[in-house]
Order: structure tokens, then sequence, then C-alpha cells
């Protein structure tokens, strides 16, 4: 088995803290304590806590995005644009607090729309776009800007997810999930071809 570099075991731990209670609970001393080494040995790895917690976020993005593309390889257009729907929902349900801090939580690194998203700076959103894209040159989905597009489809998800988890259905997970899915079915009707 290979044995783990410093940085690695630090964002394990922050990570781990992150998961569990938040970017608050992400502090020098904590992720120190977590992996067994001095609050100042972590300056060594990550300036300051901040550029940990962009690792973290930029980490989970691109782990995401991985995710999306190994199910968007076998899929036809709509079941890719439901599957990207369904794991921003998992993500949001398993890993709240990141998604929080992710989506909900005003930071100066965050990425705009238009100018980030259309340079390609957003790993998840682009998987979204590229399937929209073949979905309108291959003539199943009407024409649009991909990208306006796929902007709607990350608002209706993300707001349905921020009305459920702020108790504003009386849904299990189960009935949410059907509810989401026919709810993103809805809205997929609407760009069709």
């Amino acid at each position: 088995m290979k044995k783990l570099d410093t940085a690695t075991k630090i964002l394990r731990a922050a990570h781990r803290l992150f998961d569990r209670e938040g970017a608050d609970a992400v502090t020098m001393r904590r992720v120190a304590e977590q992996v067994g080494i001095t609050p100042m040995a972590i300056y060594r790895h990550f300036p300051n806590r901040e550029a940990l917690l962009k690792r973290l976020s930029d980490d989970s993005f691109n782990s995401t995005a991985r995710q999306w593309l190994e199910n968007a390889e076998e899929s036809g257009v709509l079941q890719r644009l439901y599957k990207a729907q369904e794991n921003y929902l998992d993500y949001a349900l398993e890993h709240p607090h990141l998604f929080d801090h992710a989506f909900s939580v005003r930071r100066d690194d965050a990425r705009r729309f238009p100018e980030d998203f259309r340079a390609r700076l957003s790993p998840t959103l682009n998987v979204v776009v590229d399937a929209l894209a073949d979905g309108m040159r291959l003539g199943e989905l009407r024409e649009d800007d991909p990208w306006d597009v796929a902007m709607t489809l990350w608002a209706h998800s993300h707001g349905l997810i921020a009305l459920y988890r702020a108790g504003r259905f009386s849904y299990d997970e189960t009935q949410f999930r059907r509810f989401y899915l026919a709810s993103l079915g809805r809205l997929l009707d609407g760009i069709k071809a």
C-alpha cells in the first residue's frame, strides 16, 4: 500500500471535517490534530485556510465532473441530462456542507455566469452544456444557447434542492427524489425538438 504524503493527509482530514461539520470546522488547528502534525506544518502545503478550502471545493467539483462524465459515455442525450441532474441531487444530499459552500455561500473565488462558464471553467456545468449541445446538433433538442439552457436546468434543480433542504416539502427523500425527477422531466419536455 502506497504511503500518503502530508498534503494528501491534510486534504483528507479537512474533507472529513468539512463533510461532517461544515466549513467553520476546518481550522488549521483541528486539521493538524487529525493528521498528527503542528498547525504551522500545514502552511508548508497551503498558504492559508482559504487556499485549503478552495482546494477542497476544486477537488470536489473535479471528482463530481469525472463521475458525471463516466455516466455520460453510455447514454443518450436525455439520459445524460437526467443523470447529471440526479448526480447533483445526490451530491447535495450526501455532502450538504460542501454543497452549501460551493453553491449557497457568497465567495470571492466563485465562478460567475456567463463569462467564467462560457470559458469552460466549470467542470460540472461543462458536462451539461456538452449534452445540450449534442442534443441540439442531433436535432433531439430545440436550438437555443446551450449555456443559457444549462443555467436554467441548474437553477431549477438547485431551487428544488434548496427548498427541500429548508423543509419546504413534506416528502421523505424517496418521495422528493421522485418529484424532483418528474419536475425535471417536465422541464426537459419543454426543450425537446
